[in-house]
């Protein structure tokens, strides 16, 4: 399993716009120091965008900025904008008969356990704790 460039930036977006003035829309030339491709980024902020997770604002003094406080968002509120359902496996997000293996699968607990460790720990993960660079003691 491993987080695509389109989770990865998303991210990178999202923190950078957490550590702005609040209230203040950012402009994708604001993105510049992130290195992010402009019409990659605007893709990435539409699909953002449309999960509720940022706000656009149109105008000379318009751009993107948060919908709620960076404490009210989650790595995978903003991983699963960009990429989809979080699993470990695809049997476990599949719909009915998409593995037929599914109903007899002796690994198939082992998937959604593992799946559901991994989206705990991403819930327990904010924006704001990502910008100050304080995550939580998960041992």
């Amino acid at each position: 399993m491993k987080l695509s460039t389109k989770g990865k930036y998303a991210l990178y977006a999202m923190i950078f716009l957490s550590q702005q003035e609040e209230g203040a829309a950012q402009s994708l030339k604001a993105f510049a120091p992130l290195g992010l491709p402009e019409a990659y980024l605007e893709q990435l902020l539409g699909a953002l965008r449309k999960e509720g997770l940022v706000k656009s604002v149109r105008g000379a003094q318009g751009g993107y900025l948060l919908s709620r406080p960076p404490e009210k968002i989650t790595a995978r509120d903003v991983i699963e904008a960009a990429e989809g359902p979080i699993s470990f496996s695809d049997c476990v997000t599949a719909s009915q008969g998409a593995c037929q293996k599914s109903e007899n699968c002796p690994a198939k607990g082992v998937w959604e356990y593992l799946t559901d460790k991994i989206n705990g720990l991403l819930d327990s993960i904010t924006l704001s704790d990502m910008a100050s660079q304080k995550l939580k003691d998960i041992s």
